[in-house]
């Protein structure tokens, strides 16, 4: 009866159960928990192994793996499946370090520096900060960098942030609508209904532009006929 567990520890040395997994993690993702590490099993994120008696073990790799994986589901919102697929086309690689062109190290730009970035001019700026189209901060993450680019492009068309309110409150009533369709999700505290939650929302949120672009082009035919 001895040998089973000899050869479980020779087999699992080096691997981390559950609780060293998230002992190690946990810092850096403070909402990961062992349901949460359960379900992003499932989800095809990671495929630890087994001992003779059923216990997960992880080794540097399933750690790199999750790690990476996280990283996309918290800075990125991508939904696991997108995960999965980007994590598959990662596995051939030598190096267990995330490959630059997956997990980009996100830049923040200084005011004078997104202006730059964007082409833009004070004014322009102020002007979508006073109006809420963009929000004031002292670093902006490189999604408003493109935001002021387009607004420079509209700008030059007699189309001012001003004129774009309203699509930053109908984007809040979108998501309001996407919080409503998830409103059972949203209600439970399990580590599992929240990953399903941040899996589903861009997947709504796709639909629903997907929905808004039919409306545009149909709206834009009956004005140019």
């Amino acid at each position: 009866m001895a040998a089973t567990p000899a050869r479980e520890r020779s087999a699992s040395a080096g691997l981390l159960s559950i609780g060293q997994v998230l002992a190690r993690l946990t810092p850096e993702f403070p909402d990961l928990t062992s349901s949460k590490l359960r379900f992003l099993e499932v989800q095809g994120i990671v495929s630890p192994s087994r001992t003779e008696s059923g216990y997960r073990k992880f080794s540097a790799a399933d750690i790199e793996r999750l790690r990476l994986g996280l990283t996309l589901q918290r800075d990125h919102y991508l939904p696991l499946s997108v995960i999965r697929e980007q994590l598959d086309d990662a596995a051939g690689e030598t190096s267990l370090a995330p490959p630059p062109s997956i997990t980009p190290t996100p830049r923040r730009y200084r005011r004078a520096e997104l202006l730059a970035a964007a082409g833009a001019g004070p004014q322009l700026l102020n002007d979508a900060i006073s109006t809420g189209v963009i929000t004031a901060q002292e670093n902006y993450p490189e999604a408003t960098v493109t935001l002021l680019r387009g607004l420079v492009a509209l700008d030059r068309h007699g189309i001012e942030p001003r004129h774009l309110r309203s699509l930053r409150q109908g984007a809040e009533r979108e998501v309001a609508l996407i919080e409503s369709a998830m409103s059972s999700l949203l209600r439970r505290t399990d580590a599992a209904s929240r990953a399903k939650a941040s899996e589903l929302a861009p997947e709504l949120a796709s639909k629903i532009d997907e929905v808004r672009t039919l409306f545009v082009k149909d709206a834009l035919s009956r004005a140019l006929s």
